[in-house]
């Protein structure tokens, strides 16, 4: 009765489709409008909240105990040439450097100009640049506690343009346009090479990066697609129109994360190719069964209603399930893949209404005009009524006998070998799951993006000049910032970690501007501390410290996301409160290790125990889907079983090829069971029809490979198409995922053929061997009542 139900209900939009074929295509013009303007409404994002969610408790200390009061971020001006200390160069940056002070968003600007400036006027009472080469090298060589960082070397300088840590991503976009106009304005002595660099621009430039590489995935897996349909499609007539139908459902699927408010992130672009080569997989259903109908179906209205009426239940259980495996992704505490769940889930309906709406109003439509066509008339008179169609069933059957024939003894093959194939397979799968668990997990953004990116190379090249810029931050909670014990504690805290921490090359703190103006020494009362308080400049002071009660300790770790990844930096966290253990803060402290590198240690936990947790989550709600539609055990669990071999498969896959686990690769097992139950499914669906139909469990299975094999074969050639495009990212994110991923249909198409028929026919016949005994001793039971 539910069945009759909802092929009824289908029946009646079926109706309703062919009664209002071109207000339809009116509404799907419209909606393209209102997507169009939804589109202009997305964001890009690239920063930290994209890989921590934003409720996470180390999310809320690093937002706001220290990007809200203390963090700042540079643009940095990198100047090299054959001699820094140059009055000429430095003058230029002092033009520069007045330039830019009108700037909205720009907080200082720190430089060797401003520095000589400042050491000019306490020598002479001048707050003048020297005229000469030799007074500007006489204070850069004679203040190396200044000058150390800022002129490494006698080829380089660095200009630091400082903005809030909270400055928004456009805000960021015009003071790096700001910084790069002042250095026009400069007019540098040509024989410097100006470099600007930095995380600001290289974020920039990967977002632009991003925003230009999406264009290219859309066309290039458009252009796959063709390649593919042109192949596996041209049984039918207009066999390219699958592609523009999908395409519209991108459309959509773009206006719906403009309004819904979805970002646009390396994770989330990759969404698109991924819908061409699933969604594209509804439109061809549809587009299949209406050219069916059309040419067996004395009506064509009828024949719209026939299709809608049974392809559409079946491909919408199809996408349900589907639906069901992304929907594990929103349990992911990255905020980027759950936004990757949103876009998949999205995108598939999106898919499927223009699928059932757009494709099948098209195709019946370009079915009514081509029989008017004048020449198709003149031509019928020609040939014989039903040769044309005669001729193209006996060319399909004709390249489809090949591939019958080999799925055909593959599907013997396999049975005949059942446990040898079962066995392999579960082994293999065990032995994935295995060496999963060695396989590394990255999270630094700098490899996800393209190694020749020039904002990247600009960035590597100023670590090698100055080193590494990571950070650990220590938020020191106190009663009072001028409590001499307390910054005797930092003091000596800060010492003993860079002496005894190799992964700890310096620390910053208010402690050293104190010892300067004190003549090396932190005062013994709170009262002197404060009049030197009063001496430091406020854009210096605020930097280490907050009110009265806060105060910021910044150690330098070098290129450590690099050098140690964010697990070694999650050790470094527990070594250094292990040692705050050990030398405690004064009484009336408390210390909270944040930062940017710190927060990154959840992702740690989403990427391991969370994908793990995310892909059981998305087979049992799969397991649970098919068992609420089927209402049979084991019709729930075939589809799921080689699926989650193909899982074990992957990991061994990722292993081998040696990929590391990133948030796009971290969510194949939600990916798998989305694609790949689909064909196990279909594979089952007909397995079970043929049984009805009267055959035996090998009849039944030989029939369904024989009769729908290649369709599925064509279906897993258009998926694997659509998300090649990914392969050929610029972004090695993207690329490693495309590559796995392509891999993984591969295998679950591999598993749909080699692990399920074996697997169906020794559980179905288990059970009818189980049923029959049972109905055996029931007959004995009351053959024995009858005698008593």
């Amino acid at each position: 009765m539910r069945g009759f139900t909802i092929k009824n209900t289908f029946e009646k939009l079926g109706f309703f489709i062919q009664n209002n074929r071109f207000s339809i295509l009116l509404v799907a013009f419209l909606f393209i409008v209102i997507a169009t303007q939804g589109a202009q409404n997305i964001e890009m994002a690239s920063g930290t909240e994209t890989f921590v969610g934003k409720d996470s408790p180390l999310y809320q200390d690093y937002d706001h105990l220290y990007q809200k009061i203390f963090q700042t971020q540079s643009i940095v001006v990198m100047v090299e040439g054959n001699e820094v200390k140059n009055a000429d160069l430095m003058k230029a940056v002092d033009r520069m450097e007045h330039q830019l002070q009108g700037t909205e968003g720009v907080i200082e600007t720190t430089s060797p100009a401003s520095l000589i400036k400042m050491v000019n006027y306490q020598m002479t009472g001048r707050y003048v640049i020297p005229d000469t080469d030799k007074e500007i090298e006489a204070i850069i060589d004679g203040n190396p506690e200044i000058f150390g960082q800022i002129v490494p070397d006698n080829t380089h300088i660095l200009i630091s343009v400082v903005m809030a840590g909270s400055t928004s991503d456009a805000a960021q976009e015009d003071i790096l346009y700001a910084t790069e106009d002042s250095v026009s304005f400069a007019e540098f002595p040509p024989s410097y090479n100006i470099i600007v660099t930095g995380d600001p621009p290289f974020m920039v430039s990967m977002n632009y990066e991003m925003n230009s590489s999406m264009g290219v995935l859309l066309g290039l897996s458009g252009l796959f697609m063709v390649i593919i349909l042109f192949f596996v499609f041209k049984h039918v007539r207009w066999g390219l129109l699958p592609l523009p139908v999908v395409l519209l459902g991108i459309i959509y699927t773009f206006g719906a994360m403009g309004y819904i408010g979805i970002s646009l992130s390396m994770v989330s672009m990759a969404a698109f190719p991924i819908l061409i080569g699933v969604g594209i997989d509804y439109a061809i259903q549809f587009h299949n069964r209406l050219e069916e109908e059309l040419h067996k179906s004395e009506s064509k209205e009828r024949a719209v209603v026939e299709t809608i009426k049974n392809t559409g239940p079946a491909v919408l259980i199809a996408l349900g399930m589907t639906a069901l495996g992304f929907v594990s992704l929103f349990t992911s505490s990255v905020p980027m893949i759950q936004d990757f769940g949103k876009l998949l889930l999205i995108g598939i309906i999106m898919c499927y209404l223009s699928s059932i709406f757009v494709g099948i109003t098209t195709i019946s439509l370009f079915d009514k005009y081509s029989d008017k066509n004048p020449l198709k008339k003149i031509a019928r008179k020609i040939k014989p009524a039903g040769l044309d169609k005669k001729k193209k069933s006996e060319k399909k059957r004709g390249e489809g006998h090949i591939t019958e024939k080999l799925l055909q003894k593959t599907t013997d093959l396999t049975i005949r070998y059942d446990i040898i194939v079962l066995g392999i397979a579960s082994l293999l799968c065990l032995g994935g799951l295995y060496v999963d668990q060695s396989v590394p997990i990255e999270t630094d953004v700098q490899t996800f993006v393209p190694q020749d990116m020039p904002a990247l190379v600009d960035l590597a090249h100023m670590g090698d000049i100055m080193g590494g810029t990571d950070e650990l931050n220590l938020i020191i909670k106190v009663k009072d910032t001028a409590n001499p014990d307390v910054l005797k504690w930092i003091d000596r805290f800060s010492e003993h970690e860079v002496e005894g921490r190799k992964h700890i090359y310096s620390a910053s703190s208010i402690v050293p501007l104190v010892k300067e103006r004190n003549g090396g020494t932190i005062p013994d009362t709170s009262q002197e501390i404060e009049a030197i308080y009063a001496e430091i400049p406020e854009s210096q002071k605020d930097r280490y410290m907050y009110g009265k009660n806060m105060l910021l300790l910044n150690f330098n770790i070098g290129n450590a996301v690099a050098d140690i990844k964010v697990t070694g930096i999650q050790e470094l966290t527990d070594i250094v409160k292990q040692d705050m253990q050990w030398m405690p803060a004064p009484p009336g402290t408390s210390v909270t290790i944040t930062g940017n590198n710190v927060v990154f240690i959840e992702v740690i936990t989403a990427l391991t125990s969370g994908r793990v947790a995310m892909t059981f989550l998305g087979l049992i709600l799969v397991l649970a889907g098919l068992f609420v539609v089927y209402r049979d055990w084991l019709k729930a669990v075939v589809p799921i079983i080689p699926m989650f071999i193909v899982i074990g498969w992957s990991g061994g896959v990722m292993y081998y090829l040696d990929i590391e686990y990133t948030p796009m690769t971290a969510t194949l097992g939600a990916l798998i069971l989305g694609v790949g139950s689909e064909y196990a499914i279909l594979m089952m669906e007909r397995y079970f029809e043929e049984k009805d139909a009267g055959a035996t469990p090998m009849e039944a299975i030989h029939m369904t490979s024989a009769k729908i094999g290649t369709a599925i074969i064509a279906s897993g050639a258009t998926t694997v198409f659509g998300f090649l495009a990914l392969v050929v990212s610029p972004f090695p994110m993207i690329s490693n995922f495309g590559i796995v991923t392509v891999v993984d249909v591969l295998m679950a198409l591999l598993a749909t053929f080699v692990v399920f028929p074996p697997l169906i026919v020794v559980l179905d016949t288990w059970r009818e061997k189980r049923r029959g005994a049972t109905a055996e001793k029931e007959a004995k039971k009351q053959i024995q009542g009858a005698d008593v």
